[in-house]
């Protein structure tokens, strides 16, 4: 039994390598961009999903405070969220012509219709979907969120569920974000990802809703 358990392990394995391999292929100079609001597991998500892949990981927002010299949080309080916004939209432009990786965006990135069409051109999108309770949950471990700051977190997080959630709908994957192990959520946009480049693409691959 402990053999065939053995056995069973390497074909997983190797099935997994296989997959990951094709997924590469079929991206050619492609990005996969997560997109998906605050505390949706873009960043954690993204990180295995790019060992999965052996691809590079880059956060957006990582790459946005490195340009400006200053966090997001002291960008939104010195210079506003309009001015947050157009150095987004300029880090993004200049991220997606880097070739291909995982880039974990913004909550807000996405909802930028310049930025839409850039990831159209250059990328594969993958929505993680949470639910409000998800999303407060984990956005309440820190206290680095600006648009939080700006009224009740539930009621403002409930507003940019209505306000964005149509916008995130129109990403070629969408995954349930939800609370089990990181491994699982990644299976499944590799099981998309593979779906969509099989062929399977007249109607957007989508994961668990």
């Amino acid at each position: 039994m402990r053999f065939g358990f053995k056995n069973f392990r390497s074909r997983k394995r190797q099935a997994i390598r296989e997959q990951a391999e094709f997924i590469r292929q079929s991206l050619g100079d492609k990005s996969i961009v997560l997109v998906g609001l605050m505390g949706a597991g873009k960043t954690s998500v993204g990180r295995r999903l790019a060992a999965r892949l052996n691809l590079p990981f880059t956060d957006a927002d990582k790459e946005i405070e490195i340009a400006a010299g200053q966090t997001i949080g002291e960008i939104f309080s010195e210079h506003g969220e309009a001015y947050f916004r157009d150095g987004e939209r300029r880090v993004i432009e200049r991220l997606l012509n880097n070739g291909p990786q995982i880039l974990a965006t913004g909550g807000g990135a996405y909802i930028n219709q310049e930025i839409r069409d850039n990831i159209i051109d250059h990328g594969i999108s993958v929505w993680l979907r949470a639910n409000l309770e998800t999303l407060m949950e984990r956005t309440s471990r820190r206290d680095h969120r600006p648009l939080l700051k700006t009224g009740d977190p539930k009621t403002v997080m409930q507003h940019l569920i209505e306000e964005r959630y149509p916008v995130y709908a129109e990403a070629d994957i969408t995954i349930k974000s939800r609370k089990v192990p990181h491994d699982v959520i990644v299976d499944e946009i590799a099981s998309a990802l593979k779906q969509k480049f099989d062929g399977n693409a007249d109607a957007p691959a989508q994961g668990l809703k």
